[in-house]
């Protein structure tokens, strides 16, 4: 047994859940709410300051490198109330002079023109949910602005903030690797520092499930998959955007800093409905989860104070498999010394050669243990083969 260490790596972010939409897509799991009728966002707020000053009290002396509003939708928040927020960060935490403030934003023309009120409002980097370059799949996808919007949106974006970035979904019903050469060239002669590319998947709980599910919708095969996969690699690292994560692409030094925290096993407070974090207290790492309806939420933090229904302690073993899963999507792969350190156990050599010997994973010269291109594809069942 590996005895007991500092389980912390001093990276710290906020993530905070706008769960408001103006209308729910139909590939979409995400924690998100279409509200219709008056809408008191001044009191909501507010809430969120509450649960801001509970988390900061579980976690003082940290400083915040990274903010990120996530949704649903936050753009469609008064930049106001983005600036309140900020505000209440800022007096319950220490926040890094070079923080990335970043806000997911949808390129419909009234959002957009809401970008230079969150850039006073100390948003330095907006993401924007552009998913498809092409006006039939962005129907099909239930995305409500049009091409031209988007790419409107993606300039305005560019010329305002410092760092920008939009993604786009692909291996999508009827795509064609034609069309998806021709589009992802198309945004990456649009993009500047970052993209993040996912391949499309059907999730439980949305409309695609149930058309899939009916068989009135028809996704690529696992060949098919694969092939995309490989031509969005080769396109972008040919690019000069290369995958720093298994769907995230960007140049040298324009990774996304709250993706990173992520995916190199960092705390982070998750504040609003449905908000997950990752905490160290007293030693010990908590995985925090919140109400995810917005009105019982509310009601929730102003009887006490936070909306939090799930506060589980982390075992070891629980730790070490969830650094796997998040480091392994990283192209610098993970430090098998930490994993030891908070697991209390060592990665099998015997599992880590055999693949090595099917070519899956790789040892940098740093020591780390990384996933090849070829067993980005297959990532799930290479976690699994360490983590057994």
């Amino acid at each position: 047994m590996v005895e007991l260490v500092d389980r912390g790596n001093g990276l710290f972010g906020v993530y905070i859940h706008w769960p408001f939409c103006a209308a729910k897509c139909p590939y979409c799991d995400f924690n998100s709410h279409v509200h219709r009728g008056a809408f008191d966002e001044a009191g909501y707020v507010d809430s969120y300051k509450q649960e801001i000053a509970y988390y900061a009290g579980l976690t003082r002396g940290r400083t915040v490198q990274s903010i990120f509003f996530g949704g649903g939708t936050p753009s469609l928040m008064d930049p106001r109330s983005v600036a309140a927020i900020l505000e209440s960060i800022g007096h319950h935490w220490n926040i890094a002079p070079k923080a990335e403030i970043t806000l997911e934003a949808n390129p419909t023309s009234v959002e957009a023109e809401r970008f230079r009120g969150y850039r006073a409002a100390g948003v330095n980097r907006v993401s924007l949910g552009v998913q498809s370059l092409r006006e039939g799949p962005l129907a099909e996808l239930g995305r409500r602005h049009t091409v031209d919007e988007a790419i409107a949106a993606v300039r305005l974006a560019q010329s305002i903030f410092p760092r920008s970035s939009f993604d786009l979904i692909y291996a999508r019903p009827k795509q064609t690797l034609a069309d998806w050469e021709d589009e992802l060239t198309e945004a990456l002669w649009l993009a500047q520092g970052h993209l993040s590319l996912y391949q499309l998947t059907i999730e439980m709980g949305t409309r695609y499930f149930d058309l899939w599910n009916a068989g009135k919708l028809k996704m690529p095969d696992e060949d098919l998959g694969a092939d995309f996969y490989e031509l969005t690699q080769e396109l972008t690292r040919n690019a000069g955007l290369p995958a720093y994560e298994i769907s995230n692409h960007a140049r040298p030094g324009q990774e996304s800093i709250h993706n990173l925290i992520y995916w190199r096993y960092g705390e982070y407070a998750g504040i609003g409905p449905g908000a997950h974090g990752r905490l160290l207290i007293d030693g010990k790492r908590h995985a925090t989860a919140a109400e995810k309806l917005p009105f019982q939420w509310q009601k929730q933090v102003a009887a006490r104070g936070n909306g939090m229904t799930t506060d589980d302690v982390l075992t070891w073993e629980e730790e070490g498999d969830e650094l796997l899963v998040m480091g392994l999507r990283l192209r610098e792969g993970i430090d098998p010394g930490r994993f030891a350190k908070l697991s209390g156990r060592r990665i099998e050599q015997r599992q880590i050669d055999e693949l090595k010997r099917i070519g899956f994973v790789e040892t940098l010269p740093n020591g780390n243990l990384r996933v090849t291109d070829k067993g980005w594809p297959v990532l799930d069942a290479v976690v699994a083969d360490l983590a057994a």
